[in-house]
């Protein structure tokens, strides 16, 4: 059960804006991208949410742009649960160029857990929260940062 999940990522031509670097709504997409491929891999696939009849939803992303990345560069994407509460999870994201390790955006997202049916939010059950790791300490990450 991997603690930190990370994901490769291949800059196509579909990601970059009018200024010849990654558009900033793609470091969004890819936040949601490698949160259900992390959850994927711990048995928690869309799949199984709807089963449950339960899912999350974004209550908030926050993300700090540190370095633009370009065409054909390769980015690694990185993601870990940091705190669970009975209704919301945080989730934080590191991003870094693969080539020199140059971290170019870091952010979280806020989610809460939702029964599909009402819309509301519900608690958050023990199987799922058994299934994440909780990485309060980010000096791992930074220790696969280092290589």
């Amino acid at each position: 059960m991997p603690r930190i999940f990370t994901q490769d990522i291949v800059i196509a031509q579909t990601d970059i804006d009018v200024q010849g670097h990654v558009n900033n709504t793609r470091y969004v997409a890819w936040m949601q991208d490698v949160a259900v491929a992390h959850s994927t891999a711990q048995g928690w696939g869309m799949d199984r949410y709807v089963a449950e009849g339960a899912g999350w939803v974004v209550r908030q992303h926050t993300i700090t742009y540190r370095r633009p990345c370009f065409l054909g560069e390769t980015v690694t994407a990185c993601t870990w649960i940091s705190t669970f509460s009975p209704r919301q999870s945080a989730r934080r994201y590191l991003f870094w160029r693969a080539a020199d390790r140059v971290v170019l955006a870091e952010a979280e997202t806020q989610w809460v857990f939702i029964d599909l049916k009402t819309g509301r939010p519900t608690k958050v059950p023990q199987t799922l929260r058994d299934a994440f790791e909780i990485v309060e300490d980010e000096a791992e990450v930074k220790r696969m940062l280092e290589g």
